[in-house]
């Protein structure tokens, strides 16, 4: 073992593909954002009232994943807060992934944090951890931006009841004010919200398009320049990654995902060029990581529902209907000592999947029965076992 660890080392020390690989990580924010200039102007334009002291609206930004919502979003924030220095104005900006933070007190802490606030891991309400954030930012007589990146995750989980105190918070200000940004992939995102919070969070609104194929094309060459060792990309390499992640619905994050893992087989292996064939092994792995990942932060009933797709074609087999579909999840959702939600809601919940590319769901004639959806799980059973793995009560009735 020792011998082959040390021939591994010595592959990877000795190999020559990688100046700065950092580069190509998603949340790297560059100096420039190419194909991006529209969207940096627009909100620019409207969170710059800051720096003269008034309170700009508050912003909500669309689009689907790898569009450059989140890089956007810090470019501009970032240009504002050094502008803000220049001229000794106080900006505060707090950024918080909400699909890490994702309780209502998680998040409420680490806006405190962001002024320098201190509240216990636990032990507060979250109305006390509220009080004392309203408070303490109120001597600080500064702006804040409270920027909630992929918001939707918070309110699937949590409800809206932070999103209605953050929108209202400013008429419990004297002297300090705060803007809101929220970011999300989901396009329907508003429909969970109270009307009230809808037209607070959205005073001015946002829409990031896909990048096309020649867009990640350009974006993958500027970065590459950077992350590469000189002449160790294939010519075809970059084009390939960029023709990839186009058909995924021009998601930025992903090209970059396939060139870096590309970049990493390549150095594993000790090559000294990488190749197509590097680029085609990284799509599986990047593919796999995608689907664990994605299941894995999913909201609860969303995996009880995938993990009912599988135990129901593990006895009847594939093309499932949805009418047993949902009962079985009806009993299982039960065994987690939960009501189970509407079929309505479920089958929402199923065409989500659909567009993630976890299941199929396909409509079909029955004849005179009429028409039904047919769902069936299209990921490995090895994905899904690692993305349930942490849950206990789900790997017992897998097991069963």
């Amino acid at each position: 073992m020792r011998d082959s660890l040390d021939d591994l080392f010595r592959r990877v020390l000795s190999a020559k593909i990688f100046v700065n690989r950092d580069l190509l990580r998603p949340d790297y924010v560059p100096e420039d954002l190419p194909h991006r200039e529209a969207q940096i102007f627009r909100l620019a334009e409207t969170l710059a009232p800051a720096l003269r002291g008034s309170r700009p609206s508050n912003v909500f930004i669309y689009g689907v994943p790898g569009t450059g919502k989140t890089a956007v979003t810090k470019y501009v924030l970032n240009k504002i807060s050094q502008e803000g220095k220049k001229k000794g104005i106080a900006l505060n900006i707090a950024y918080i992934n909400c699909k890490h933070d994702d309780t209502n007190y998680r998040v409420l802490a680490d806006l405190c944090e962001a002024i320098d606030a201190r509240v216990p891991f636990t032990g507060l309400s979250t109305s006390e951890v509220f009080r004392r954030f309203v408070k303490i930012l109120d001597s600080t007589s500064s702006s804040m931006f409270v920027i909630l990146d992929e918001v939707d995750s918070l309110v699937k989980k949590t409800g809206d009841k932070i999103l209605y105190d953050l929108t209202r918070i400013n008429n419990q200000l004297s002297r300090a004010k705060v803007s809101i940004v929220g970011i999300t992939n989901d396009l329907k995102f508003t429909e969970y919200l109270d009307p009230r919070v809808r037209s607070s969070l959205g005073e001015e609104e946002l829409v990031f398009p896909p990048y096309n194929a020649l867009e990640l094309e350009d974006i993958l060459k500027r970065r590459a320049d950077g992350a590469f060792m000189r002449g160790v990309i294939e010519p075809q390499v970059i084009k390939l990654c960029a023709a990839l992640a186009a058909k995924e619905h021009g998601d930025a994050r992903r090209a970059l995902d396939l060139l870096r893992v590309a970049g990493e087989l390549a150095e594993r292996a000790g090559n000294d060029k990488v190749t197509e064939e590097h680029v085609r092994r990284a799509q599986k792995e990047v593919e796999k990581d995608r689907v664990v990942e994605v299941i894995r932060t999913m909201p609860l009933h969303s995996r009880i529902l995938i993990l009912s797709l599988y135990l129901l074609e593990k006895s009847k087999g594939r093309n499932c209907v949805t009418g047993e579909l949902y009962e079985l999840y009806s009993s299982v959702v039960k065994n987690f000592g939960l009501e189970p939600l509407t079929q309505r809601r479920i089958s929402d919940l199923i065409n989500e999947l659909d567009m993630l590319g976890i299941a199929t769901a396909k409509v079909v004639s029955k004849g005179r029965y009429g028409r039904t959806k047919v769902v069936n799980l299209c990921i490995p059973v090895t994905n899904l076992r690692e993305a349930l793995q942490e849950d206990p009560r789900m790997m017992a009735f897998m097991n069963k």
